[in-house]
């Protein structure tokens, strides 16, 4: 458990059962995801380099549909 609060640090920020810290962290974890997708599909169109954008790309967002599954499982006191 040590490793994914050092890994993801902001779903466990989340009270359980308080909507609005869910809320929040939801946001965040959506607007975040637009932007470096857009910024990404953006770079991803340059010949040589769009291979390691489009993989970078990827990793982020993998990165940000796990701390949305952590923070609705924190919300749930699922993990403690």
């Amino acid at each position: 458990m040590e490793f994914l609060k050092k890994l993801w640090p902001m779903p466990f920020r989340i009270k359980a059962k308080d909507v609005t810290s869910l809320v929040v962290q939801l946001v965040i974890f959506v607007i975040v995801c637009a932007v470096v997708g857009v910024l990404i599909g953006l770079l991803a169109k340059i010949p040589v380099l769009g291979i390691l954008f489009g993989i970078i790309g990827g990793l982020l967002e993998l990165y940000a549909l796990i701390g949305i599954v952590l923070s609705v499982l924190v919300y749930f006191d699922m993990l403690k």
